[in-house]
């Protein structure tokens, strides 16, 4: 084998790592979802109770996100993804050797922050991307964080109704912690780029988001889609329980309906090529609405058809809103490529924050509301996000036609 086949065959053994490891450290923040009413038994919790769990794991990653990746400008990406990878298995291990609330909810926030891992080493495939590969690289690496966000419920579910939710942490603390020891083994040292301090790199971020307005409703437009996705995961497993009568294997086999929807989301980015970035936003807007309106229609069929929409519903707005992050990512990156850490940090904070408040919301609608309230929350978040990328649209166009 010659010297370049031999750095090709390094490149893929290494990207391969760093999409399986994007995969398992972002899997941490979703395999308590359809755990939910396997931890509420446990330790005898109220819906709110059960809400709040992924709400602080949801609200820590925002909070690691915006803190702790522009530190990635600053030190070795190397260094920060075994410090995290260390942080994270021991936060998931204490997660399950827990007997109370506070202590559940504490690991819950930290085992969120500690998550981020995720976002430092999306970055890492670019700068180890061969030539004229980095599209392509980071490309396999999202899908492997994709495939960590959806699968993470089907396996959740189906250990934790096997053998508990304790054994499925364990296993999971396990799971980052061989990730760490690889990591340090197959990557490289990072150069650092930036001399800044702390807090100069946050006071940069905050000019970043005042700087770019397109940056302010791209974020603002996921967020709204982050809600109607967070509060349809956070409360099925509950939903299916108490109407169906169904476990936690079958909440996390909707997961695998998801993923079908997030496999195909990676095409978004040809898509955006050739109809623009802001054309594949607004059809994801779209596609997210009228999957989770499809939903109204339950009453009306069977239980075998509701399931069945469901699951349809699921792969419709996964594919939706995965194809509009691809997109939106596209137009923030766009705007300072130089900065493109800091204005993937703003967008993905306001992602999280997203996240967090669609647990919160749609666990406290279910309660007050019951399914169709959760359906109507996630239908309006849709056509906000929808509303905020069609305004930008005649915004742009109009600007065109001022400058024309």
């Amino acid at each position: 084998m010659n010297t370049t086949t031999a750095a090709h065959a390094v490149s893929r053994w290494v990207i391969l790592m760093l999409a399986i490891g994007a995969g398992f450290s972002v899997a941490s923040i979703y395999y308590a979802q359809p755990l939910l009413p396997l931890m509420g038994a446990d330790l005898h919790l109220s819906i709110e109770g059960m809400g709040m769990v992924p709400t602080l794991t949801q609200a820590g990653y925002a909070l690691g996100i915006l803190f702790l990746l522009p530190l990635g400008d600053r030190h070795d990406r190397r260094t920060l993804i075994l410090i995290k990878s260390a942080a994270l298995a021991l936060f998931l291990l204490g997660c399950s050797l827990t007997g109370q609330i506070h202590s559940l909810l504490l690991a819950s926030l930290l085992i969120g922050m500690a998550a981020t891992m995720a976002q430092d080493i999306v970055p890492a495939a670019a700068i180890l991307a061969p030539e004229g590969k980095q599209g392509k690289t980071v490309g396999t690496v999202m899908t492997g964080l994709l495939m960590g966000i959806l699968l993470s419920r089907t396996v959740s579910g189906v250990v934790g109704e096997a053998f508990g939710w304790r054994v499925m942490y364990q296993l999971a603390a396990a799971s980052i912690a061989f990730i760490g020891v690889m990591m340090w083994f197959v990557l490289p040292r990072f150069a650092i780029h930036s001399t800044l301090s702390y807090p100069a790199l946050m006071r940069s971020m905050e000019h970043l988001w005042r700087r770019y307005p397109a940056l302010r409703r791209a974020a603002l437009a996921q967020g709204f889609l982050s809600i109607a996705f967070s509060a349809f995961w956070s409360t099925l497993a509950v939903m299916l329980l108490e109407h169906y009568h169904l476990g936690s294997a079958v909440a996390g086999g909707f997961g695998i309906a998801g993923a079908a929807g997030a496999l195909a989301a990676p095409l978004a980015g040809g898509l955006a090529d050739k109809l623009g970035a802001g054309k594949v936003t607004q059809l994801g807007a779209v596609l997210v609405t009228v999957s989770f309106a499809l939903m109204f229609l339950m009453p009306a069929l069977g239980v075998h058809g509701q399931l069945i929409l469901i699951a349809i519903s699921a792969v419709g707005f996964d594919l939706g809103l995965q194809s509009s992050l691809v997109a939106h990512q596209n137009l923030v990156y766009s705007l300072e490529p130089q900065a493109r850490g800091r204005l993937n940090a703003l967008l993905f904070t306001v992602v999280f924050i997203g996240m967090a408040l669609g647990s919160a919301l749609g666990s406290n609608i279910y309660s007050l509301a019951g399914w169709t309230g959760v359906v109507a929350l996630a239908t309006v978040c849709g056509l906000i996000a929808l509303a905020i990328r069609l305004i930008e649209s005649a915004r742009v166009a109009s600007a065109s036609a001022e400058v024309a």
